[in-house]
């Protein structure tokens, strides 16, 4: 018998191609947590997993908008490009979205990252988690992202204080979710365990999903620092150290969050049919770039069950 091909399960016109599995899966996931969580809220973080979460929470929905509040946990230090797209976003789709900044205004170039981490991050995502009484929060977590996440259930229950236990998590059987949380628990739910990182990309390709420009490669000011290339978002708060020069250089970003603590990529990839031949190539993870994930090891472990996403 002929193998199948690439991405099918079965011939012929209503056979299903991966992507639409993966679409059909989010979607029962994101109809589900909405029908059964008391106070849902999406976790938006304007990375290419929260577009495509995006996209998919309004095909979800459908004419109707999301029936939940859309979350941005601000540090203060993100890209400009960032916050201009979800500025965007959030006025084309009519979102209702919150944004939340802890206090401290900790500067990374000042505080340790590991510090500025907790700080700036998970416990800012606690205390607005925490204020706005939510008891299931959706982000766009995949497993083949990271080795802990790779363990995490797409239900990932929470202690108090948001808090992972791996060891307290209950059995996923197929598709069905135990959503019942018990007083003080609450849920992290992740609409995107089972999708790779090809598989968001090739959807954006397939579904024409806005995204951040800056996933695109394109000639930038960087500075080259500690061994990673970072973009100067904000000459003003970047102070240069002895020796250190601002160089054009063609870069794109396979990961965002804080500009001073992510890495950019030299590449030439300034389309989507480009970036996915470059993906093709490549053998280092995902999140090589991102400084916040070298402070120890099994750092993306330790934040999580101190309530990081």
């Amino acid at each position: 018998m002929a193998p199948a091909p690439r991405g099918r399960h079965q011939s012929g016109p209503m056979a299903l191609t991966h992507l639409d599995r993966l679409e059909a899966e989010s979607i029962h996931i994101l109809r589900e947590v909405a029908a059964t969580a008391r106070a849902p809220v999406f976790l938006y973080s304007i990375g290419k997993d929260s577009s495509v979460m995006l996209h998919l929470a309004l095909k979800a929905f459908a004419p109707a908008p999301p029936p939940f509040p859309f979350l941005h946990i601000a540090s203060g230090w993100d890209f400009g490009a960032m916050l201009a797209h979800r500025d965007a976003m959030a006025a084309r789709h009519g979102l209702d979205l919150r944004v939340w900044q802890h206090a401290a205004g900790l500067s990374p170039f000042d505080t340790p990252t590991p510090a500025y981490t907790r700080t700036m991050l998970t416990e800012a995502l606690r205390d607005a988690l925490r204020a706005g009484g939510y008891d299931a929060a959706f982000g766009g977590g995949r497993r083949d992202e990271e080795k802990a996440r790779a363990k995490e259930r797409i239900f990932s229950f929470r202690g108090r204080g948001g808090g992972w236990d791996p060891k307290l998590q209950r059995p996923e059987l197929w598709n069905l979710y135990n959503g019942r949380v018990h007083a003080g628990e609450s849920l992290r739910v992740f609409p995107l365990s089972n999708w790779t990182e090809r598989d968001v990309w090739e959807y954006i390709a397939r579904e024409d999903v806005p995204v951040v420009p800056l996933y695109l490669a394109a000639e930038r000011p960087t500075v080259e620092r500690d061994g990673t290339l970072l973009m100067v978002d904000d000459p003003e708060a970047l102070a240069l150290r002895p020796g250190e020069q601002v160089v054009t250089r063609r870069i794109r970003f396979r990961t965002m969050g804080c500009w001073p603590l992510t890495g950019a990529i030299e590449s030439e990839a300034d389309t989507l049919e480009t970036l996915l031949a470059e993906m093709d190539a490549m053998r280092v993870s995902e999140r090589a770039g991102r400084v916040i994930d070298r402070d120890e090891s099994a750092s993306m472990e330790v934040k999580k069950r101190e309530g990081y996403f």
